[in-house]
């Protein structure tokens, strides 16, 4: 009966602290990165820190996507292989329970970790990015702090450019002072020199309010208008003050913007509101459509008006397009037989001939350029309908990630069996990356249209789910995946190259060599030699190169009486174990049946002293 067992609890006490830790510390790096990105944008806008609050709160929502998946892929494979490395999954297998009992509670919490993302990508996910991309576009647009620095020009102030020399921290006292006032354009330009000032905001922080003291004014008064400056002289006023006021025109304050507009562009929508969107844009592309075709048969071209009128009740006359079917497309192509465009340049004039050339080449270019325009108008409108497309897939795409990390990372988990931060988090990061160079390029493609939009916001999917598969079936049959030895053997086969065995003679042996025995054991190799040549000789001459299935029966012997003869103070027998091979092929049995021999001979001028065999 199903019920919630003490290894059920186990595995999910093991699982859930490890998923929470892996997913809070991938969000911390990924909201880094938010921020090394859009460090320009909030540095020296003087925000409060509940509006830096707010704006990191709804970015780190929008983060949630790209963290969940890569802290599944960690989180499975640390506790996976933790259990491995501490042999307790080992022995809940020897045990009887099999691999997908042990994560049958895990599945059934990644089920329902899926199912809510979905509902998080379809409602939290649209009003978080609907609210972080409107403080962000509205921290884009605040004037920036006022902090002048010394010695060099400031002009971060709308129309003002001010030059400070030096200034008092403390007192916030500025000397030295050069300021070009351009809120009256580039010609009437004011120059006001001082020799100290402070500034400040207004209490509305509208206006910059600077007080100065003991400088000149210079305005240009080039006003037209009033019959000033038509001399060739640029007339301008001076001015010496001792203390002077100056407003400027600073809006430092921050002005939210209206989200709404976000709300209805497909981040800000769910699945039912991108539908209808979607729907829309395909009544609109068709209408539109309609619309160009239609004219496009309406429009006569070199003369060949196929189209008909027709009078209606009013008596008003109206051009119904023809229909392209083959008896017009015939009489179209008669019209245009009977027509003799070398006739058109038969003109009283040269110049009439141009003109008409002249004319023609601007009719083909006002067309060319209108239908530009119109193919333009299409391809924006099909880009803004893949843009719904690819947001509507995403609402699923992270569900299904949700799983496919965790059936790669707790199969993966069992097959390394190694636990702790340092080996998963490597692996999680590999994979991790390829999923979203994957993810990336096919969004890119979705999104320009050389991929349809499901193909690409699933290539990645599609890409790793075989590998998941694999990792799976691996671990659920115990395979050794990551055995380097079966690797190395299959690239040796695969390149033809062959491995050699390095015996030496021992200069101490505990165990000597019975020779009767092993006379024996080799005439029944040799014997079974003979069977592997009769087995070869059946086999198709095509497979007899690739068949290693008649040479097979042949390895565990030869093993063992090389392990016997290796011990044998005959140097001579040793050397000649070293020509057989690791992997016996069917192109080894004739240079495996002449080594047998020798050996044989060997041994059999040695048997009368077996038992002191002297080195040869």
């Amino acid at each position: 009966m199903f019920g919630i067992k003490r290894l059920d609890t186990f595995l999910l006490q093991r699982f859930l602290p490890l998923l929470l830790m892996t997913f809070f510390i991938v969000l911390f790096i990924v909201l880094m990165q938010f921020l090394f990105r859009m460090i320009d944008d909030l540095v020296g806008k003087g925000l409060s820190f509940d509006i830096l609050g707010e704006l990191f709160w709804y970015a780190a929502l929008t983060m949630v996507p790209t963290a969940l998946p890569l802290a599944v892929l960690l989180a499975s494979l640390m506790v996976f292989g933790n259990l491995g490395e501490k042999l307790e999954l080992t022995a809940l297998k020897a045990a009887g329970i099999n691999l997908f009992r042990i994560m049958r509670p895990l599945i059934i919490l990644m089920v329902f970790i899926a199912i809510g993302a979905f509902f998080f990508q379809n409602y939290v996910l649209p009003v978080a990015q609907s609210k972080m991309w409107t403080l962000m576009f509205s921290v884009r647009q605040k004037s920036p702090e006022v902090e002048i620095p010394e010695g060099q020009f400031y002009s971060d102030i709308p129309g003002m450019n001010m030059y400070v020399e030096r200034k008092n921290p403390e007192t916030g006292m500025l000397y030295d002072m050069i300021i070009y006032d351009l809120t009256r354009g580039a010609e009437n330009v004011r120059v006001i020199l001082a020799d100290s000032g402070r500034f400040a905001f207004t209490d509305d922080k509208t206006h910059l309010f600077l007080h100065l003291h003991t400088g000149e004014m210079f305005e240009n008064l080039n006003d037209n208008s009033m019959g000033i400056g038509t001399g060739g002289y640029m007339p301008f006023r001076r001015e010496t003050f001792f203390e002077k006021q100056v407003y400027f025109t600073f809006d430092a304050n921050f002005n939210r913007m209206d989200e709404s507009g976000i709300r209805s562009q497909y981040v800000g929508q769910n699945v039912s509101q991108l539908r209808k969107s979607i729907d829309s844009i395909h009544h609109r592309v068709d209408s539109i459509g309609n619309v160009y075709a239609t004219d496009l048969l309406v429009q006569p071209s070199v003369g060949l008006n196929i189209n008909t009128t027709e009078t209606d009740s009013s008596g008003a006359r109206h051009v119904v397009p023809a229909k392209f079917d083959e008896g017009t497309l015939a009489a179209a192509q008669t019209i245009s037989d009977e027509i003799n465009l070398d006739s058109l340049f038969v003109t009283p004039s040269p110049s009439y001939m141009r003109t008409y050339v002249n004319q023609a080449i601007a009719d083909a270019r006002q067309s060319r350029r209108e239908f530009e325009y119109r193919t333009l108008m299409l391809e924006e409108q099909g880009r803004l309908m893949r843009r719904h497309a690819i947001e509507m897939q995403r609402k699923f795409t992270l569900s299904v990630a949700v799983l496919l990390f965790f059936f790669i990372g707790a199969p993966l988990g069992a097959i390394i069996k190694k636990g702790g931060l340092g080996t998963p988090l490597v692996i999680s990061i590999f994979l991790f990356i390829v999923y979203y160079i994957f993810d990336n390029t096919g969004y890119k493609m979705a999104r320009d249209g050389k991929l349809e939009v499901w193909q690409g916001m699933w290539l990645s999917t599609i890409v790793l789910l075989p590998l998941g598969v694999f990792f799976t079936s691996k671990a659920v049959d115990d395979s050794a995946v990551f055995n380097a030895d079966a690797y190395r053997l299959f690239f040796e086969r695969l390149i033809g190259r062959r491995r050699k065995r390095d015996l030496m003679p021992k200069d101490i042996i505990m165990t000597e060599v019975d020779v009767p025995a092993a006379i024996s054991e080799l005439n029944r190799f040799a014997e079974m030699i003979k069977e592997a040549k009769e087995r070869v000789a059946r086999t198709p001459r095509l497979w007899r190169r690739l068949d290693s299935r008649p040479v097979a029966p042949l390895k565990q012997p030869l093993e063992t009486v090389i392990d016997h003869l290796a011990n044998s103070r005959d140097k001579m027998i040793v050397n000649l174990l070293n020509d057989y091979p690791f992997h016996p092929r069917p192109s080894d049995l004739d240079a495996m049946a002449a080594t047998t021999a020798e050996i044989l001979a060997r041994l059999e001028i040695d048997s009368p002293n077996s038992d002191t065999i002297e080195n040869s």
